[in-house]
């Protein structure tokens, strides 16, 4: 089974201990350091290159939506989730246009936090309709001074297929409801990231319900 390391960023030790303590209820993940601030958080990602980094929004020195930008280009492959006890739509927003993947509510239950962390690690591929609908409804609403390329753009099978991303169906699962093949899937899927310039499948989601392209 593939493990996953993990540093966890947030300035309140008790909030880390808890992340700490429900990240081990899964041996998916292992946490291999904790930072106080987006300083630490940074170096700690240069000198452990962990594969996903759990960042508290708000933080002293470098707050997490500075730092997000900054560990996103320098290590983009590190893959990193918000968290935050708001659901403040600016700053979840912002944090997702910076490059992070996700977000979690800290007042989630423990079950939705694994289920959501396996998702991504999956590629964002197993999150459950429940899960992405609840996670992302909170971006229907873009600020008006940020410009998003149109859905016009989109052919009618890219809208349906953006459509079942954003309800948190899996490749299979597309291509099973198309009766198409799960690499075509990815293409069509490769083809929306590019017109929409959008960079992951949370991305995606949030564009759907922004524009009203959810199937009921």
């Amino acid at each position: 089974m593939k493990r996953y390391s993990v540093v966890i960023a947030d300035d309140h030790p008790l909030a880390r201990e808890g992340i700490r303590s429900v990240l081990e209820t899964n041996e998916t993940f292992y946490v291999v350091g904790e930072a106080s601030d987006g300083h630490e958080a940074f170096e700690l990602c240069k000198e452990l290159l962990p594969q996903l980094l759990l960042l508290d929004i708000n933080m002293p020195r470098l707050n997490g939506l500075e730092a997000v930008r900054k560990i996103r280009k320098a290590f983009p492959r590190i893959q990193v989730v918000m968290l935050t006890v708001s659901d403040d739509v600016k700053d979840l927003f912002t944090a997702i246009q910076f490059g992070a993947q996700g977000y979690l509510l800290k007042n989630m239950e423990q079950d939705d936090w694994i289920e959501y962390l396996l998702a991504l690690v999956g590629d964002h591929t197993e999150v459950s309709r429940e899960i992405a609908s609840r996670l992302l409804y909170r971006f229907r609403v873009v600020e008006d001074n940020i410009e998003e390329p149109s859905p016009l753009s989109l052919t009618p099978r890219e809208c349906e297929i953006l459509s079942r991303v954003a309800l948190g169906e899996t490749n299979k699962q597309i291509a099973q409801r198309f009766v198409i093949s799960e690499n075509t899937v990815k293409n069509h899927i490769k083809n929306i990231l590019e017109k929409l310039h959008l960079e992951n499948r949370v991305q995606l989601a949030s564009y759907a319900f922004r524009h009203g392209l959810v199937a009921e």
